[in-house]
């Protein structure tokens, strides 16, 4: 029998596969038919005007008109117009009536399921579709209006289709049960229970037929994000626009740019102390002043675009030049180098040199002394660092060549003779002879000569150099040296303008410090002071270059980058740790400006004093003083800190690190309390509850993490873990009970939890649209959408805070720019108040515990702007009813 069997085998397995094949091409047929079938009722859905169910006999109601709302409901909101170029949309949905199962009535109800064809998330990120319920590009508006619905023949009916219909109903139900498929969200909340409002009426109900659950659907890189709008709102149209009437005014800036730039710390005629820190040059009066460490005060040059990098003080002492870095604006386009020829007493602009004549940046600056500042020498940071000269009062280019490819780190023009111009920096000294062309722009001639070093060592960097009164000139380098320059005869193989110029030699050298030098600066009675790198000591010369007097700088000050002679025998000393020190040589030294030394992350402000706490990749933790605007302790974290809060009791503080481990620190001792680690992933938030009694913790391994916390918050245990996260958590905010809470994520979801109740995902969020909060720092929600700006990839807002008295919201985005909005904010492209200063994208935001001001954080400058608030903001709470509500486009923002 085998071997009978054995021949017709083969056929039969071939005639099997050939069948299996086949029908593995129709299951795809199929597919591409049922998919065809769906985005058909999806498109009829769409462009079929409503028809609302009617009983016989009930005449038809006005296409114009809309349902009126059942008892104690509010009345139907109508499909409003949103213009928004993240694509906002206005939905009024419809309640399905019962039909034959797998029929699709149109959408779902608000409630934990998807309510958007092709698979996207009712509200926050999850997945999304392109084939259907594509929001289009970027920019285009759509107006969702209901989707027509069909009277279908009901269950319990008496008509019957006749035979040759019964095949095209199956066939529709089959449409209708894939475009059900599609509506289905991949997120944990689409399997939640329905809400309330989404249950037919009895027998005869025709208002039962309309869901009056609103909602605001805007997109965000294709995503779409659903808000359910407040009960209380009747109509987004009652929400007024308009910028708020509160402004920010700068009050003072922390931080000292010393880390990685030179030429950057002078006294003004005034005695005012001028140095820079991102976008800013910032005026500090150390005496005379209110407020401040010895009484200082502040005022602020905020013309510039971006960064500052160099400084140069007019012989007069009241005419400053700062030269700003390259960059680009928000839309891309880039924003050139440029020097700002500015009056320190008035602050106003007098002159704009070289706009589009310098690339990467403005490196160094220096003007003329021999003819009361005339010139103006500039070297940008090109890859030849070009050398130019300018007259001043005209703002025309006089001179230009080709410096050399390696750094320039500072220029100077002689006090004897305009026409010599000395530059300094890797491996070179450079001697330059300026032939003006009699004034004639463009007419000038720089010629060069080397430094020769000799028998000298050639250093790797000279950093800095001063000219004596004598002529001659000292230069501080790399290997802890002073080497003075001496005039030699002048050669007549070289001839300058005008003949045979002199040239400079090496004449004496001097060890000075250990490791490099990094500032010189002449005095008045004419010694000569050096800062040392390694070292951190500050040395003062006599003639022959004796050591007179030193002193040393603490160490976690940093190394000396900038000299500054004040009053009488005071000095300024800028560090590489970026602070500003006060004092004199005998005495020693104290900070009067301190700052942070990398990238800021976390901030958050005392619940009762004017204080507030900082951290960030530089690894400390900062607690400053808003009213004395000064440091009031600091300590080393010895790891990134990225966010923290302050227990409503103002005893401790949380700080979360980029480990997953979290610290709780006694604010008057300083203490860890409490040492936890949740996970290894990144905390990018902590938030004590209004009432102290939970602490959350969001994590980028997309949890929660809650604990309960004793009354003095020394104490924590784990109380729960909120899961339902499909990506890392960016935001959350407390109910004011105490009870709930609103989180963000990296996709652009919007959940919200039932802490006491278990931390239990509330798959219902249309319960949740009037809830109140404690505070308001997700940046997705509807009382804050409208302050997204066109076009938004979902990155472009870093932090965003609504003020204690709920008036105003200020908003930390990635061009450098804080805003101010009205709050509630929820009406597409609403105005604000911008304000610029910073020169990195702006990490947080949050204001002081009276709303009297606004802490602001660069990021990669390192900077902290303390903003006061002026104008209506700290007359009390605002309505509970919004009474005003901002709706135009940032682009007519206005710039402060």
């Amino acid at each position: 029998m085998d071997g009978a069997g054995g021949p017709g085998e083969a056929p039969a397995q071939e005639a099997l596969q050939s069948l299996s094949r086949r029908l593995q091409v129709q299951e795809k047929e199929m597919e591409l038919v049922k998919a065809a079938l769906a985005e058909a009722l999806r498109l009829l859905r769409l462009h079929t005007p409503p028809t609302p169910l009617q009983d016989p006999g009930t005449p038809a109601m006005p296409r114009d008109s809309s349902p009126a709302a059942p008892p104690g409901l509010p009345p139907t909101c109508g499909p409003s117009l949103v213009s928004r170029g993240t694509q906002t949309e206005t939905e009024a949905e419809t309640e399905p009536s019962p039909g034959p199962p797998g029929l699709s009535n149109g959408p779902p109800a608000p409630q934990g399921g998807s309510e958007e064809p092709g698979g996207t998330q009712s509200e926050g990120g999850g997945s999304s579709s392109s084939g259907t319920g594509s929001p289009g590009p970027p920019g285009v508006l759509r107006l969702v209006q209901p989707p027509q619905r069909a009277d279908t023949p009901r269950r319990n009916s008496s008509s019957s289709s006749s035979p040759s219909e019964r095949p095209r109903q199956k066939l529709s139900r089959k449409a209708a049960s894939s475009a059900n498929l599609l509506l289905r969200s991949g997120s944990t909340e689409s399997r939640g229970g329905k809400d309330p409002l989404s249950s037919p009426g009895g027998p005869g109900s025709r208002r039962s037929n309309y869901n009056l659950g609103i909602s605001v659907k805007m997109f965000l890189r294709g995503r779409p994000i659903t808000m359910y709008i407040p009960s209380g709102i009747r109509s987004l149209e009652e929400l007024p626009s308009g910028p708020p009437p509160e402004t920010l005014s700068l009050d003072w800036v922390y931080g000292y740019r010393g880390r990685d730039s030179r030429s950057n710390l002078f006294v003004l005629r005034s005695g005012e102390v001028v140095y820079f820190i991102a976008c800013v040059v910032v005026l500090y009066r150390p005496e005379g002043g209110p407020g401040g460490p010895g009484g200082g005060g502040q005022r602020h040059y905020r013309g510039h675009t971006d960064c500052v990098r160099c400084l140069a003080v007019h012989p007069d002492g009241v005419r400053v030049a700062s030269g700003q870095t390259a960059g680009v604006d928000k839309d891309g386009k880039p924003l050139q180098p440029v020097v700002h020829v500015w009056d320190s007493e008035t602050l106003l602009k007098l002159q704009e040199i070289g706009l589009g004549a310098f690339e990467r940046g403005v490196g160094a600056l220096a003007f003329s002394v021999a003819d009361q500042g005339a010139f103006l020498c500039v070297v940008d940071d090109s890859n030849e660092h070009m050398l130019s000269v300018w007259d001043c009062s005209r703002g025309t280019k006089l001179a230009e060549i080709k410096s050399t490819n390696d750094s320039v780190l500072a220029v100077g023009f002689s006090p004897r003779d305009s026409s010599c111009i000395v530059t300094s920096g890797k491996s070179h000294v450079h001697f330059w002879n300026w032939s003006g062309g009699a004034g004639l722009p463009g007419n000038g001639t720089l010629t060069r000569k080397q430094g020769v070093f000799g028998k000298y060592k050639k250093p790797k960097f000279i950093p800095c150099f001063v000219f004596l009164r004598d002529g001659d000139i000292l230069t501080g380098d790399s290997e802890g040296n002073i080497l003075t320059w001496g005039r030699s005869l002048s050669d007549s193989r070289t001839p300058g303008r005008g003949g045979a110029k002199e040239t400079y030699g090496i004449v004496a050298q001097a060890h000075a410090h250990e490791g490099s030098i990094f500032a010189l600066c002449l005095r008045r009675d004419g010694t000569v002071l050096s800062g040392g790198g390694r070292d951190r000591r500050l040395v003062q010369w006599g003639p022959g270059l004796v050591a007179l007097q030193e002193a040393e700088i603490p160490e976690h000050f940093g190394a000396v980058r900038a000299i500054a002679e004040g009053l009488g025998s005071e000095l300024l000393v800028g560090t590489t740790k970026n602070a500003l020190l006060r004092g004199d040589l005998a005495q020693g030294f104290s900070p009067v400006i301190q700052g942070h030394t990398d990238e800021l992350w976390g901030l958050c402000t005392h619940p009762f004093q004017n204080r507030f706490l900082t951290c960030g990749h530089d690894r400390q933790l900062c607690l400053w003083d808003g009213e004395g605007h000064a440091l009031a302790w600091s300590i080393d974290l010895k790891e990134t800190g990225l966010c923290a809060d302050f227990h409503p009791s103002g005893a401790v503080v949380a700080v979360g690190l980029n480990t997953g481990r979290w610290l709780v620190l006694d604010t008057e001792t300083r203490e860890i309390v409490s040492d936890i680690t949740d996970g290894n992933e990144q905390l990018s938030v902590v938030r004590y509850s209004p009432d102290g009694l939970y602490l959350a913790i969001g994590s980028h391994d997309n949890m929660i993490y809650i604990y309960s916390v004793s009354s003095d918050g020394a104490k924590s245990s784990r109380f729960g873990r909120c899961v339902g996260h499909s990506s890392f958590i960016t935001h959350l905010d407390w109910s004011k009970d105490g009870s709930f809470i609103m989180s963000n994520s990296g996709d652009y979801e919007i959940l919200y939890w039932d802490v006491v109740g278990g931390c239990k995902l509330l798959r219902n969020r249309y319960d949740s649209r009037d809830r109140e909060w404690a505070t308001y720092t997700c940046v997705l929600g509807f009382h804050v959408y409208g302050v997204w700006p066109d076009g938004s990839d979902g990155t472009d807002i870093n932090s965003l805070c609504r003020s204690h008295n709920e008036r105003v919201v200020a908003v930390a985005d990635d061009f450098c720019k804080v805003h101010l909005f009205q709050y509630p904010c929820a009406r597409a492209k609403a105005p604000s108040l911008v304000y610029g200063g910073h020169g990195s994208h702006v990490t947080s935001v949050r204001f002081t515990h009276d709303d009297s001001h606004l802490i602001s954080l660069g990021g990669k400058d390192a900077s902290i702007f303390q903003w006061r608030v002026l104008g209506a903001g700290g007359a009390g709470p605002a309505p509970a009813t919004p009474s005003r509500t901002p709706s135009l486009s940032p682009a007519s923002s206005l710039d402060v």
